[in-house]
């Protein structure tokens, strides 16, 4: 998989991507991701990529050539499957979408800032606008880093094991059922007996119960 990631501010992506299960695909060849300093696309030498909305209002938004202009130059070398922009009113992301991300072989993610980037923009090159929740950020670098790590550990080879994420919450629409490990008795705290049982099918029903039990209480929304 390939991901061009356009944003202002690239060195913001150093910390996560140099890390965990994102490193671990990028030094295997599984991924490899391409950030765009979108202020090299601008026209002139202060470097503008902002500007006071048409009809008045608080805020700046994002000019429309310099992302176009990205976005055409990037085109040609690549067949996207999805431009995306992060946007608090795009899709909702959840794990059906993350598992159908995950198998596309190149996408293009768009960061915005200030009041967001010009409508035309969304209009006419996007494909899909996907929020990581209801809820506003300073701009789409951190909605780009969560959707980047949620799509890259599920490409085959990422994991260790690859069946972990097909036990994850969501990939059911059931939440995980607890976890344990080493020591089985802590300050008094003990691991459930059938976990240590070794017996495969009643682990596995407990564990079945007990991701519908939390599920029921925490997420009831889920099971509908």
């Amino acid at each position: 998989m390939h991901i061009d990631i356009l944003t202002l501010f690239p060195d913001m992506f150093e910390g996560p991507f140099q890390f965990s299960i994102l490193k671990r695909a990028l030094d295997k060849g599984l991924v490899t991701i391409t950030l765009h300093d979108i202020r090299r696309w601008t026209s002139d030498k202060h470097r503008t990529v902002d500007d006071y909305p048409y009809g008045g209002g608080a805020g700046m938004v994002m000019m429309v050539e310099p992302i176009v202009k990205c976005i055409e130059e990037l085109k040609p070398g690549r067949d996207y499957d999805e431009i995306i922009y992060l946007s608090p009113d795009g899709d909702l992301l959840d794990q059906p979408l993350a598992n159908r991300l995950s198998i596309m072989k190149n996408l293009m993610l768009i960061c915005g800032h200030y009041k967001g980037i010009d409508e035309r923009i969304r209009e006419h090159f996007i494909t899909r606008e996907i929020s990581i929740g209801d809820y506003v950020l300073s701009g789409g670098e951190m909605a780009a880093v969560v959707l980047t790590d949620t799509i890259v550990r599920l490409i085959p080879g990422v994991l260790n094991d690859e069946t972990s994420a097909l036990t994850d919450s969501y990939q059911d629409r059931l939440l995980s059922p607890p976890v344990y490990t080493r020591p089985a008795d802590f300050r008094g705290f003990k691991v459930p007996e059938i976990l240590l049982s070794g017996n495969d099918k009643e682990i596995a029903k407990w564990r079945f119960e007990q991701s519908m039990e939390r599920t029921r209480k925490r997420r009831p929304g889920l099971l509908e």
